[in-house]
């Protein structure tokens, strides 16, 4: 130390020279900087999540966009729609007709010569039933053998049997009638016509062909998110999720929900027990109550793609930057609460050593 201040006195211009302001000011700066980041890492909260991406879709599955299809084989005839039409539930899509024009009067007139077929069986077979009454009265007097009322009898089965066939025909024809009333393809329920197959009256269908593809209207909307394995057990029914809509202007802050603007509340309805193919497990998250409702369907229509944050446990600020940087997986909410639980029944009741000890020292002390 002496020879500095020796060294000082010898140099007079390097004992005269300060630090500068500006630079002590920038430690000072520093300084502060880190102490309120310490502090802000420690004492301010954050809100974990898990993560998920998926679209929106219709819960009932009559809901969901549609193929309709041709339900027999012919020739389109005549499209009563196009491409974005909105029909109600029976309105015509399309006709379709067979290729021989002449079919249905062909059925009907042969369900005329069936019906005049069954009636004459069943006049024959009356009178076979009469024969039979008549030969049995003669076998019983002796009058007629036993040949003859056993020919009558058998006379009576081929009746029926021939009364059987006739009736099957004609309900064989009805089958055919009713099928080619089907050439009239109707729409399901209400709904707007999204894209027409195309086609004329050269253009050949077969039965199950794809006509044009229908979507509901009023449909009741859900949002399936897919989210990683790892997250999956951690979530339950019930849960909130913000939700991010595709479209939509919106800031966020997963930690932060209250910072967060243009997110909309959901509610964890149901949580997939196998993943799907792409190895993620399947959420679906319904409309949260009491909170504010999606957006309409102009704005937000089905298979629209959705962001979404489940909510799960609060941490601070510098144990979510250390879980991330390490990447470990998020708080087990049953954990936390089962920890909490025996927390509050400890801290609520003594334990049997602590009051023993207590007692003790107050023997030792009388």
């Amino acid at each position: 130390m002496a020879t500095r201040d020796r060294a000082l006195v010898r140099f007079r211009t390097l004992a005269a020279q300060r630090t500068p302001r500006p630079l002590r000011a920038m430690a000072l700066m520093v300084v502060l900087a880190l102490a309120a980041a310490i502090l802000f890492m420690i004492y301010v909260p954050w809100i974990q999540t898990a993560y998920g991406a998926g679209q929106v879709i219709a819960l009932n599955p009559q809901d969901r966009v549609q193929n309709v299809t041709a339900l027999v084989s012919g020739r389109i005839e005549r499209w009563y729609v196009e491409d974005g039409a909105i029909v109600k539930e029976g309105d015509p899509i399309v006709q379709i007709s067979d290729n021989d024009p002449m079919l249905l009067e062909r059925l009907r007139v042969e369900r005329s010569l069936a019906e005049a077929k069954a009636a004459a069986a069943a006049s024959a077979l009356s009178t076979a039933r009469n024969d039979v009454g008549r030969t049995g009265t003669l076998f019983a007097e002796g009058l007629a053998s036993r040949r003859e009322n056993e020919l009558a009898r058998i006379k009576v089965a081929e009746m029926e049997a021939k009364v059987a066939e006739a009736r099957a025909a004609i309900t064989q024809i009805d089958i055919n009638l009713a099928r080619q009333s089907l050439q009239l393809v109707r729409a399901p329920r209400d709904g707007v016509i999204q894209r027409i197959s195309g086609g004329d009256r050269a253009t050949m269908v077969s039965q199950g062909e794809v006509l044009a593809t229908f979507a509901p209207t009023k449909a009741k909307r859900v949002v399936e998110i897919y989210v990683d394995g790892r997250d999956a057990p951690l979530i339950r029914k019930g849960q909130q999720v913000r939700l991010e809509f595709e479209g939509w202007p919106a800031i966020q802050f997963s930690g932060w929900p209250s910072v967060a603007r243009g997110l909309f509340d959901g509610e964890v309805q149901q949580v997939d027990l196998a993943a799907s193919q792409n190895g993620l497990f399947r959420v679906l998250v319904r409309e949260a109550p009491g909170k504010a409702r999606w957006p309409g369907e102009p704005y937000v229509r089905l298979g629209a793609n959705v962001r979404g944050w489940v909510a799960m446990e609060q941490v601070s600020v510098g144990f979510e930057l250390w879980r991330q940087l390490n990447d470990f997986p998020l708080q087990n909410p049953a954990l936390t609460e089962q920890g909490s639980s025996g927390m509050t029944q400890t801290g609520g009741k003594a334990s049997p050593s602590s009051s023993s000890s207590s007692s003790s020292s107050s023997s030792g002390k009388k």
